[in-house]
């Protein structure tokens, strides 16, 4: 079935830095492609015209735009919100979520998954690139569902031998498939696996052409185990090692100094910005200005929902927005629009994508677009639609969702998805691995 979106405001995330950077006018959808934009009521007759089957969809009163792009989420710690808060990082780890994990079973980390995209899909993020456990598991949940998403497999030391076949095995789950999963070499962190281990990950994530993820200078504690064991910083390290390259997707970078910054800038590293994260762990605050200011690509991300504790990637663009101003004393400091780019435009890229093929709409790109509901108290006067995005959106804003040209929400309700049933299941699960009952 082909879509028209009619009598939208339409954010195409395509203007040039001072253009104008939206109208008002049709979207229209073919396949899985977006075959239609613009201003022209003649040209969406046409589209009428030439699509007898079309279903149109009346925008009035509301946005049209590209699905926000998260890129990097642990989507299946969802078991795990709100277990373990308010406690310092390594307890929290050792103590409380490596702990709970070890409890896991695979059918538990798929569950997790869905109710983290259900989450994810609501707050019209269309696309993510996830790390953790099981995730040749959860190539189905992605398929089912209907978003896209990069999935990489996360290892440590103790578990690479059997995280590597799983891998491999995702890896040819997702070519059999609909072309919207990606698989992800992800390594846990340089303080977590050791060089070999870290090098073995690159060469396979060579072999296939995949790229890697990995956490980089999240914390003062891991900036001291790199230098202590490798003297130099995390950044140096990886690079040393050979991990640093277009291909790669370095989560939180909160403490790197100038000369990381060069290094992650002229690699082409993908930096994640995970700003409430870090704020609730008592991380620290990227750099996110100077990155910018170096050449570096910087996205946006939630982590995972027990270091945040949820997947709402509109609160991480007004969070990150503010931090940069505060942090920088500058009130110019990472504009409005810029940060939309990050959600958009940035994490296409960082997932591999061509430019102009997804995270924009612009004809010939891929169709996934949502659709936000402006008539809200909070995002009403429309002084600057963008401005009332980033500092005034909420994940509830978001009506209708478009992955691939399917609709996958409609009317805030996830396609195919039975949500009292998806929450009895959650809580029996999460029952189980922490009374044993």
């Amino acid at each position: 079935m082909s879509l028209l979106f009619s009598n939208a405001t339409v954010l195409p995330m395509t203007a040039p830095k001072d253009g104008v950077p939206y109208f008002t006018g049709w979207v229209g959808v073919e396949a899985n492609r977006v075959a239609l934009v613009t201003a022209s009521q003649a040209e969406a007759d046409a589209f009428r015209r030439t699509h007898p089957d079309l279903r149109e969809i009346d925008c009035r009163g509301r946005l049209v735009m590209p699905g926000l792009v998260n890129t990097h989420c642990h989507a299946a710690m969802t078991l795990q919100r709100s277990y373990a808060d308010d406690i310092p990082l390594m307890t929290w780890l050792n103590d409380y979520i490596w702990p709970f994990e070890s409890r896991q079973t695979p059918d538990d980390v798929a569950l997790g998954m869905t109710l983290g995209i259900v989450e994810l899909l609501l707050g019209g993020v269309t696309s993510f690139v996830d790390m953790y456990y099981f995730e040749n598991r959860c190539v189905e949940v992605v398929e089912g569902l209907g978003i896209r998403a990069m999935l990489g497999c996360n290892y440590f030391d103790s578990n690479v031998d059997e995280v590597f076949p799983q891998i491999e095995e995702a890896v040819q789950l997702a070519a059999a498939g609909s072309g919207r999963v990606r698989i992800a070499v992800a390594p846990h962190s340089p303080y977590t696996v050791s060089p070999r281990n870290l090098e073995r990950g690159k060469d396979l994530a060579d072999r296939y052409g995949l790229h890697l993820t990995t956490h980089i200078a999240e914390t003062q504690d891991e900036m001291r185990i790199v230098r202590e064991r490798y003297g130099c910083t995390p950044v140096e390290h990886l690079d040393t090692l050979g991990l640093l390259d277009r291909r790669c997707i370095g989560a939180h970078c909160v403490h790197v100094g100038a000369s990381d910054i060069g290094i992650l800038a002229s690699r082409g590293v993908t930096v994640s910005h995970n700003p409430q994260s870090n704020m609730k762990i008592s991380s620290g605050v990227a750099p996110v200005e100077a990155l910018r200011r170096a050449g570096a690509l910087v996205t946006v991300a939630t982590d995972g929902t027990c270091s945040n504790n949820d997947l709402d990637l509109w609160e991480e663009l007004r969070t990150a927005t503010f931090l940069q101003k505060s942090a920088t004393g500058d009130p110019t400091a990472l504009p409005a629009w810029e940060a939309l780019r990050m959600a958009t435009v940035n994490g296409a890229r960082a997932m591999g994508y061509a430019d102009g093929d997804l995270g924009v709409l612009r004809e010939g790109a891929l169709a996934d677009l949502i659709v936000v509901d402006l008539q809200k108290p909070h995002l009403q006067p429309l002084h600057d639609v963008v401005s009332n995005l980033v500092y005034c959106g909420k994940a509830a804003d978001v009506e209708t969702v478009v992955v691939d040209g399917r609709i996958v929400v409609e009317e805030r309700r996830v396609v195919g998805v039975d949500l009292p049933d998806l929450y009895g299941r959650v809580a029996a699960a999460v029952r189980r691995i922490t009374t044993g009952k």
